[in-house]
Parts: C-alpha cells; structure tokens; sequence
C-alpha cells in the first residue's frame, strides 16, 4: 500500500527585516524622486514564502507626504516632496510588512507584522543668499526676510575719518543657512560717483576716501556676497545725504513753557496758551545753522 502524505504550509512565520532600523542623513536641496533608501535594504523575508506588504508611517507631526515607498509590493523609500530645513530636520518613518494585505481599518488576526524604524536626518544646505540685518520675515514666512534701506549723512566739505552712522544700523550681512554660516564679503557695485565711498570687504564699515564738494545725495549699491560660493549674493541700497556741517545746537524759544486744558474735551483737542485760551499752545526751537527753518 503507498500512502502520500502532502504537508500543507501554515502560515506561522512572521516577516524579518534584516535591518529594523535604518539611519540616513540626506542633503536639505534633495531633488525630489530621489531614492532614499534601496528596495534591497528594506525588503522583509518571510519563511512562509508569502507576498509581502508594505506600509509607511510618519510618526512625527506635519513630515506627512514628503517620503513615500514605490508600492505596495515594493518597499523602495525616495522622496515625495521637497524638503526645508526651517519646518523640520528630522524624522522617523515606520515600514510595517505584513504577509496579508491589508482588507480593513486594521490588519486580521491572522496577518503577521514586522517593523523597520527609518531615521532621517536633513542636513541644511547652501540655498538661500544673504541676508541684510535688521530684517523682517515676509508674511510671518521664517526662510524670507526683507531689509530697509540703509541711510546716513555726510558735512559738505568736511572729510569723515571715522566709519559712518547709519541708519537702522551699520552695514551687516549674514548668511540665513546659519549650520553653513558661510563668511560675507562686501563691495560698493553703485551709485560710487568719483569714488567718494570705500567699504571694508570683512565688516562692511563705510568710509570716506574723497570730501564732498557738491550737496548731491549719493543712492549707494552695496553687494554682500558669500566668500565660498560668489553666485549667493544680496544688494542692499544706502542712501547718503550731503549736507552743511551744523556748528550749533536747536535751542527752544523758551525756556518754560505754559499750557492749560479743560475737563471733559475729547482726544487730540487742542492744549492753549495759559492766559489765552483761544490760541493753541505751540513750542517751537531755532537753530543758527538753518535761519530760514
């Protein structure tokens, strides 16, 4: 008598990452489609022989969408959307493989899991050019920051010696990739007329190399350029005023001065002059530099 015995597979075998943790480190400037991990590193064995299903989760808030897997059957990790270093720089993903397909909310009882842990570390790179200080972020938007002009005066005739004050600050740049801080250069690219203005390449201090003979502003172009890559660069604008040297300070009028209000008026209603409560109380000064001011 010949007996056959066939053994029937049961499925009692759970996938196995051969790598459940994974580390990348991946440039912030990625293009997107870029594989980030090979389907042959993070593809799960089964015993069973099954067909693999794969799943990816982000784990941490607001990384939704920017990595995903090439398929369900295929577990290759390459990027969705592009990156910015400002929103996050880090990132742990899980890839669930299962030896079922997924029917429901949740997987059946009968299904076995594995899990491999995918740590992604975004490193900032060299986007965005310099930028002019003090500045303001546009809209509440972190990656832009809009400068103001800067501006300063100079006496007609009269040398500076010193670096010039300027108004909101001294001319200074910084490179915004701040893990990169790259060093700034500076140059005067225009509105140097005759060469008047000089300024230092490393602090980016304003001088005078020649005096003003003529009450003609100067509208300065000022280049911040960074040292390791020339093609980073920002323009700011200084507005430099010529004007004559004051020799003496404003002085008021008087020296007290005397005003009186009554009870009850609304706001922005006039102050007057005590004694003569139908003329507004005015406090002027003179200055001996400007007579007809």
């Amino acid at each position: 008598l010949q007996i056959i015995v066939t053994v029937l597979n049961e499925n009692d075998n759970s996938p196995v990452f051969a790598q459940p943790n994974l580390s990348r480190d991946i440039p912030e400037d990625t293009k997107v489609d870029t594989v980030i991990v090979a389907r042959g590193e993070l593809s799960a064995s089964d015993a069973d022989l099954d067909t693999i299903y794969y799943e990816l989760i982000s784990t941490v808030q607001d990384t939704d969408g920017y990595f995903a897997i090439g398929g369900v059957n295929n577990p290759e990790l390459y990027l969705q959307k592009a990156l910015d270093y400002d929103k996050f720089n880090s990132t742990t993903l899980l890839l669930y493989a299962r030896d079922m397909p997924v029917t429901g909310p949740e997987p059946s009882n009968t299904t076995h899991t594995a899990t491999a842990t995918i740590t992604i570390t975004i490193q900032q790179s060299d986007t965005r050019a310099p930028w002019f200080l003090p500045c303001s972020p546009l809209h509440g938007d972190s990656s832009v920051c809009i400068s103001s002009p800067y501006s300063g005066r100079v006496n007609i005739s009269e040398m500076a010696t010193e670096p010039l004050l300027l108004e909101p600050g001294p001319i200074y740049a910084v490179d915004p990739d701040y893990t990169i801080s790259d060093r700034i250069m500076y140059s005067i690219v225009g509105g140097n007329t005759d060469e008047v203005f000089s300024v230092d390449a490393d602090t980016g201090n304003l001088t005078m190399k020649k005096i003003v003979t003529s009450p003609d502003s100067f509208l300065l172009q000022v280049m911040a350029t960074q040292v390791s890559n020339i093609r980073k660069y920002s323009v700011a604008t200084v507005e430099i005023k010529v004007i004559n040297k004051s020799n003496f300070p404003p002085y008021f009028e008087k020296e007290v001065y005397s005003g009186m209000v009554f009870v009850g008026l609304p706001q922005r209603s006039f102050v007057y002059q005590a004694g003569d409560p139908s003329t507004p109380l005015g406090i002027t000064a003179l200055d001996q530099d400007f007579p007809d001011v």
